[in-house]
């Protein structure tokens, strides 16, 4: 019987959110941007499609790198192009672990970091944090100055809340790189620009960004990671060779030169995100201030399970986690619901209200 390396046949493999492909549903499960992308970019993609299609694309893809270097007051070299935001944290994860290497992450949070933690047979550990989702640095320090990789995502997922590049700077292992996850750095309500990278502790931070939320472009798949040149010179190793396709790197070049468009839509979602909130608390639910697209939810009185399943039933989907082993040594379930629409959060509270009800 053919076998898979023990790395592999031990773990379990990350389980994307659901994605149904009939029609009908309210999808506030996966994170994504309800509304468009720039038209920009669907003219960049057919131009795209009429020319050299015939040719590999640009390696570096550095008519992108020029464009998002701009927009952090960065030099082109300090950008690196991916397949998604994914796939620069498999770079980060092949590039800087060792079989045996530790990897760290807070937890409860994205758990896609264990799992590359995995697949590349280097140790992990969760940095557990606190009820409000704040940090224990007595409790942790020792485990973070043993890290060749620690993951923050900033904002944090499933809860939302960011933390302070004060905290964040606490963080970097001496003998290691921490790896900024700003999959949703443009929703706060005060967005920054790699600001962190200028401090002392700079040259080993590396942050990822994803064209998937705020640009509305997660059918496409593009990320990119900003880091110090010496940082990216080495990543470039280990990427495919034209890891970013023509029609991506066009579209995505397109979308970051339209932040006007990018801005009013996280405007949007900021305005809607505060109402979802209120409501939320209002029907009894706890809901953490979020400074991303979506928002994390508890009842006191009720079954997570059977919420989910109930919203469910009436083609409503939200994401029911579940995170075992959290401090203390208990189990935290909860929602985290997307911030859609106006409409479709009408729809969702209106069959909240039903259910609960």
């Amino acid at each position: 019987m053919l076998r898979f390396r023990p790395a592999i046949e031990r773990i379990d493999g990350y389980v994307p959110g659901e994605q149904p492909q009939d029609t009908g549903w309210t999808k506030l499960n996966t994170n994504e941007n309800p509304y468009p992308p720039s038209p920009r970019v669907v003219a960049a993609i057919e131009e795209a499609a009429r020319g050299r299609m015939n040719v590999y694309p640009d390696p570096l893809g550095r008519k992108f790198c020029q464009a998002a270097a701009s927009l952090f007051g960065l030099d082109p070299d300090w950008i690196l192009p991916a397949n998604g935001s994914d796939e620069n944290l498999t770079i980060i994860v092949r590039s800087f672990a060792d079989a045996d290497d530790l990897v760290t992450f807070p937890y409860p949070s994205y758990i896609l970091y264990e799992t590359l933690a995995d697949i590349q047979g280097a140790r992990h550990e969760r940095l557990l944090l606190n009820d409000d989702w704040s940090w224990d640095f007595d409790r942790i320090r020792s485990t973070v100055e043993q890290s060749r990789i620690v993951f923050v995502p900033n904002p944090n997922s499933p809860s939302g809340n960011s933390w302070s590049h004060d905290t964040i700077a606490q963080l970097v292992p001496p003998n290691g790189v921490l790896v900024l996850d700003e999959a949703y750095g443009d929703f706060p309500d005060e967005p920054h620009r790699a600001q962190i990278l200028q401090r002392e502790s700079g040259s080993r931070i590396i942050i990822t960004r994803t064209l998937s939320k705020s640009y509305s472009l997660a059918g496409l798949r593009f990320g990119f990671a900003i880091a110090h040149p010496d940082v990216i010179t080495g990543m470039r190793k280990v990427k495919d060779s034209y890891n970013c396709d023509t029609l991506a790197l066009a579209a995505a070049t397109a979308a970051i030169e339209d932040q006007d468009w990018m801005l009013a839509n996280a405007a949007k979602i900021r305005t809607t995100r505060a109402r979802l909130t209120s409501e939320l608390r209002s029907l009894g639910f706890n809901a953490v201030d979020s400074d991303a697209n979506f928002v994390w939810t508890t009842h006191p009185d009720r079954s997570h399970r059977e919420l989910y399943e109930a919203l469910k039933t009436r083609k409503i989907l939200v994401r029911l986690m579940t995170f075992p082993g959290v401090l203390g040594g208990g189990t935290l379930d909860g929602l985290r619901i997307t911030v859609g629409t106006d409409a479709e959060t009408d729809r969702f509270l209106e069959a909240l209200r039903e259910i609960v009800a």
